[in-house]
């Protein structure tokens, strides 16, 4: 185990120590499990920084799923559509996007088009009752 010299502001310190206290743990054990459970939730971050315009969203099964930021619309739906004819500028139109987000989410899925083809399956197999 490696020691880190911390300087904690007095009011942050002193409310931590009470938190430890009411936990039956040591100032200390408290900062480590602070600090781990801040590392496991930035590790779960999972979106890519070359497309600001995509996050992940996670679903009421768990799964986590890219959609275009700030609306409910997947990637896949976007990729669905095209395969079924719709050209870029359609889609926006439909779905009141930019061109350009439509195009981004496209991109995305070019990079990530394993992950997001394995859900398009999965969902068909659900679908059709196939699986």
């Amino acid at each position: 185990m490696t020691r880190y010299a911390l300087n904690l502001p007095f009011d942050l310190k002193h409310e931590a120590e009470e938190l430890a206290e009411r936990q039956g743990i040591s100032l200390n054990q408290f900062i480590m499990w602070s600090v781990s459970e801040k590392v496991a939730t930035l590790r779960q971050q999972l979106d890519d920084p070359k497309f600001p315009g995509v996050t992940y969203r996670r679903g009421t099964s768990g799964w986590v799923t890219p959609v275009i930021r700030g609306t409910g619309i997947r990637v896949q739906t976007v990729v669905v559509d095209t395969r079924q004819g719709m050209t870029v500028k359609q889609i926006a139109t439909d779905y009141e996007l930019g061109v350009e987000r439509v195009r981004e989410a496209l991109a995305f899925y070019e990079a990530h088009r394993p992950e997001i083809d394995a859900n398009i399956q999965a969902e068909e197999h659900l679908e059709t009752g196939r699986g």
